[in-house]
């Protein structure tokens, strides 16, 4: 959840001027979108206890709705065929554009954030698969939770450790830990159901793809 001036202040029982010092040197990890500072709540917590400042026990309180499936989160992010480029860097330039995102969410921000992950360790889990997120919920301008499902035109190296390139992308973009943990596990638990990964291999439909895992999905949740 990305948080304001204004809930920062309360976090920390200080004052607005307090915090805008904290920013302006540089201190307090923040991220400036559309004019206006916003804060990580993970990196947030990190930064406070890091410095054993006290904090108000609302920075572990998330506003939160029902939790998405895995199938919905995809319908939402939507399946892209041919996804094109010639490194990482670029596969992932093309997935941002790709993204179904409000206008407001600033790409190159996100794009930098994905690039910063993947520096600190190849999201590529083997098997041509890999699933580009960052390490907390990323702070940008969205309501719910998406995976974008690519497939790339040639597949491209992600640094994996069985050493295959990479040719399927599942990219998580989600405002919550508690979304971005639900849909890694569940992610990872489909991933495992050989139907459903025989359909991703062969690049099946659209239609294939979320009805087979939606039936996956009901059999899980009997």
């Amino acid at each position: 959840m990305q948080l304001s001036v204004k809930d920062v202040v309360k976090l920390f029982n200080v004052s607005e001027r307090t915090v805008y010092r904290w920013i302006k040197e540089s201190d307090i990890p923040y991220y400036r979108l559309n004019e206006q500072y916003r804060f990580n709540r993970v990196e947030i917590l990190e930064w406070a206890t890091s410095r054993r400042l006290p904090v108000s026990p609302e920075i572990f309180q998330e506003e939160e709705g029902p939790l998405l499936s895995l199938s919905q989160a995809i319908a939402a992010g939507g399946i892209h065929y041919r996804v094109g480029g010639a490194d990482k860097k670029e596969v992932l330039r093309n997935v941002v554009e790709l993204l179904r995102l409000p206008e407001e969410v600033d790409v190159s921000f996100l794009l930098q954030v994905l690039l910063a992950r993947e520096s600190l360790g190849s999201t590529a889990i083997g098997d041509g698969i890999a699933i580009p997120h960052s390490r907390s919920p990323i702070v940008l301008h969205i309501n719910k939770p998406i995976v974008a499902l690519c497939f790339l035109e040639h597949p491209i190296d992600f640094d994996a450790l069985d050493k295959q390139p990479v040719s399927v992308l599942f990219t998580l973009i989600t405002p919550t830990v508690r979304s971005h943990l639900h849909l890694l596990s569940r992610l990872a638990f489909a991933l495992k159901d050989p139907q459903w990964l025989d359909i991703i291999r062969r690049q099946g439909t659209r239609e294939e793809i979320l009805d087979t895992l939606r039936t996956f999905e009901q059999s899980m949740n009997a």
